[in-house]
């Protein structure tokens, strides 16, 4: 009895321990490739696990986060034969562990040689100037030409930055001569365009004073031109009434002469041949104006009357 006891105590004991090393952890941000008699059998994600022990491992953990690499400095020539030193930093992420794994033997190795040579090719195609002013498009056609290798070793790459671009001693020196004269050269265009604005402003302002010039001395001829043309219709308005004004007052005596004559009943014919006779020799007078029909029948009734009170 005391035998069957111990032996199912043993047991049980025996198997606590076996589960016991069969416990497993995998942090959070890792994967756990687990191989079963040395072939690959299964991913575990974090957490805990139970596995088989003497059976299964768990062979790798890849850190599944984003990784940063940065690349030791690398020598590299351009198109022009300009020879000097980069160096870059890449963001990789694995996104299938079992490939990362098993795909590639030293995967990080193998990036740092696939961004090494990818260097040496990119700036091959460049030239000096190119590779100083067009970082942005180096950056760009680094991480597509490294993302299509690296995706059959299930590793995305995200970012790929070149940091630093060391080229020799010469050829700073000769750059930073070339940035002096270009500094140098647009201070004097900035002068030269300072000067040319002035001159233009400074002749717009003469042209705009002598187009006001110009303009006053046509309004003042306007006004003046305007003040003359009243004078003249005043003065021809005024001459105009006066000579109305003096007709209708000849008008008025003669009728008034008429009106006397035909009371003493002088011949209308008489009254009529006398008034044309008057307008003949208003015409010769240097004074002349119109007068009406019946003024000039009193003109000549008025010289009829003279002559009859002359006879009598």
């Amino acid at each position: 009895m005391n035998m069957g006891l111990y032996v199912l105590t043993a047991i049980l004991l025996v198997v606590i321990v076996f589960i016991l090393m069969g416990v497993r952890v995998i942090n959070q941000g890792y994967v756990g490739l687990v191989e079963r008699l040395g072939k690959f059998h299964r991913t575990l994600p974090p957490g805990l696990h139970i596995i088989i022990p003497f059976f299964d491992r768990i062979a790798r953990t890849p850190d599944m986060r984003t990784i940063v690499l940065n690349s030791d400095e690398q020598s590299v020539i351009t198109k022009d034969n300009v020879g000097f030193t980069v160096d870059t930093v890449a963001y990789f992420r694995i996104i299938d562990p079992y490939k990362a794994i098993y795909e590639v033997n030293n995967l990080r190795m193998a990036i740092e040689s696939i961004i090494a040579t990818t260097l040496r090719n990119e700036f091959g195609q460049l030239d000096l100037d190119e590779t100083l002013t067009s970082r942005d498009k180096i950056n760009h056609s680094l991480r597509e030409t490294l993302d299509s290798v690296t995706t059959p070793w299930g590793v995305r790459i995200e970012r790929v930055e070149v940091k630093n671009i060391d080229p020799p001693a010469e050829i700073r020196e000769a750059m930073e001569k070339q940035m002096h004269a270009e500094r140098v050269r647009r201070e004097k265009v900035t002068h030269a365009e300072g000067e040319k604005t002035a001159v233009i402003l400074k002749a717009d302002g003469l042209k705009q004073s002598i187009i006001l010039e110009a303009e006053a001395d046509k309004q003042k001829q306007i006004l003046e031109a305007e003040a003359q043309k009243q004078y003249q219709i005043l003065l021809a308005e005024g001459e105009k009434q006066a000579i109305e004004l003096v007709a209708q007052a000849e008008a008025n005596r003669y009728e008034l002469i008429y009106s006397k004559l035909k009371s003493l009943d002088v011949d209308s014919s008489i009254l009529q041949i006398e008034g044309i006779n008057a307008f003949k020799e208003l015409g010769k007078s240097e004074n002349k104006m119109i007068v009406p029909y019946e003024a000039a029948a009193l003109m000549g009734a008025l010289k009829s009357g003279k002559e009859m009170l002359k006879g009598q």
